[in-house]
């Protein structure tokens, strides 16, 4: 009574999982990936980073403005000072300062240096026998410095940055194709331990079959006793391959169901429906290659990097010079209403110049390794070329014969069902013997296998083909993702 009671529970348990198992497709998996996999966090959080690197970029060419503040800074101590007559002395400095600054800068791209203007405001007290107090102001003073004449380092970035803000962008795009593949390759290895889980134990119900019509035939002394020995051990390996499919099953199972975030491990996976019928043409893959993906970017930006550092090493190297040129008016009074009455000038302008007389080749050697990595950049960029092209040739290629490697496959596994079946059937009349009906079977399971794995690679090859161009030939136009969001 026992026993039925746990037959009964274990049965409507069963039906209870099977009725939460969650269908879902192919389709629906790569969008929940490309939404909620760990790899699309990474990915997200990636080009975030790489957006407002751009932003930041940006704004280093718009006016600055900042205010600067001394509130306050109290003071009361003796301090060593040198007088008029060049003699170190103590003094005791008992003050309070309170200072205000502001001040608007502007970085200049087309000179590499920078334009500020600066206000100020002061006022000191002096404690004391007799309390002093003293004012300053600066009502405006306009600077200009630059600090090489020969290297434009803003040149150089407004080629380079938007460059990497344009790999970032595509290189999110490649990434979420990767996704695909990635979730592809996972919904295929669960789909295979599903459909062989289920092929495997028909096998068991086949072979328990044929190892009860055998002990029949036993008894009545139709077969020897080592086949049903036979038939016996084919049984008793079915049940472990069931055992085996099982345990695959549950870490395929495990390892879709984390990736993707789901609650429940219990999926109904279904086999894809075949793609539309279109043809890859060489030529339309690298052209939308060169189009659509980072690498080509990436030349570029490899190549501009490598000339600017070869362009800073000429420009410091040789000679260096900088400017600084201010032009302003201040005035001091201890009566602040004095203060914006007479003003002082505050002129001057400064040319820094240096000139290595000998530095025992440094300057020569760095502006020699500039050279000779700009050469190897140069070299890389044509090789890595060359490599794009070839991966992209030879994969339109193989994307041609995975459609007939999947037809072929599939007609070899509906032959060997087919096969089997009817050796099957002879071995009940005792036409064949069990090594014949063993062999048909093990091709009847290789077939299988070759399919599904047809069948995976086809897919794989599929989205594979899509990263490679980041082009949608089904639909005839370029992959664009449309759900990047900046908080």
């Amino acid at each position: 009574m026992k026993k039925i009671i746990l037959f009964i529970i274990i049965g409507l348990f069963s039906i209870i999982t099977f009725s939460q198992s969650k269908k879902i497709t192919l389709a629906d998996a790569i969008t929940i990936a490309q939404k909620k996999s760990p790899e699309y966090k990474t990915n997200l959080n990636r080009n975030q980073a790489s957006y407002w690197r751009f932003r930041n970029y940006k704004a280093r060419f718009l006016p600055q403005l900042r205010l600067d503040a001394t509130l306050p800074e109290f003071s009361n101590s003796t301090r060593r000072q040198t007088n008029d007559a060049g003699q170190d002395v103590f003094v005791n400095q008992n003050q309070l300062l309170l200072a205000a600054g502001l001040s608007v800068s502007q970085n200049v791209a087309f000179t590499g240096g920078t334009f500020s203007l600066y206000s100020n405001l002061e006022k000191v007290d002096l404690y004391g026998n007799n309390n002093i107090t003293n004012y300053s102001v600066v009502p405006f003073s306009i600077r200009y410095r630059q600090n090489s004449l020969f290297y434009n380092r803003f040149k150089w970035d407004k080629q380079i940055e938007p460059l990497i803000y344009e790999e970032s962008k595509r290189d999110f795009i490649e990434n979420m194709e990767q996704i695909s593949i990635t979730t592809c390759r996972r919904y295929f290895r669960l789909l295979k331990a599903q459909i062989q889980l289920k092929f495997s134990e028909k096998n068991v119900s086949n072979k328990d079959t044929l190892y009860q019509i055998s002990q029949g035939r036993f008894k009545n002394g139709k077969i020897a006793e080592n086949e049903l020995l036979q038939m016996e051990l084919s049984l008793l390996n079915s049940k472990n391959q069931v055992t085996t499919n099982t345990i695959e099953l549950k870490r395929s199972s495990q390892e879709i169901t984390r990736y993707l975030e789901l609650e429940n491990e219990n999926l109904e996976l279904r086999v894809p429906d075949e793609l539309a019928l279109f043809n890859v043409d060489v030529k339309k893959a690298i052209e939308e290659a060169q189009s659509n993906r980072k690498a080509v970017i990436e030349f570029r930006r490899k190549r501009l990097q490598a000339e600017s550092e070869l362009a800073r090493a000429k420009g410091s190297n040789k000679l260096e010079m900088s400017l600084i040129a201010n032009l302003g008016i201040s005035q001091n009074d201890n009566d602040f209403n004095n203060l914006f009455n007479n003003y002082n000038k505050q002129q001057f302008v400064s040319l820094n110049l240096g000139i290595p007389i000998f530095d025992w080749g440094v300057s020569k050697s760095e502006r020699k390794m500039a050279e000779a990595n700009l050469d190897l950049t140069n070299n890389n960029i044509e090789q890595d070329k060359q490599a794009f092209e070839q991966e992209i040739y030879l994969h339109v290629l193989n994307w041609s014969s995975k459609r007939d490697f999947l037809t072929t496959s599939q007609k070899a596994k509906e032959i060997a069902d087919k096969s089997y079946e009817i050796t099957k059937k002879r071995y009940f009349l005792g036409k064949v013997t069990i090594t014949d009906l063993n062999i048909s079977q093990e091709k009847k399971d290789q077939a299988m296998v070759r399919y599904l794995n047809s069948l995976q690679d086809f897919w794989i090859d599929y989205y594979v083909l899509r990263q490679l161009t980041l082009y949608d030939f089904i639909n005839d136009k370029k992959i664009e993702v449309e759900d990047i969001l900046y908080n």
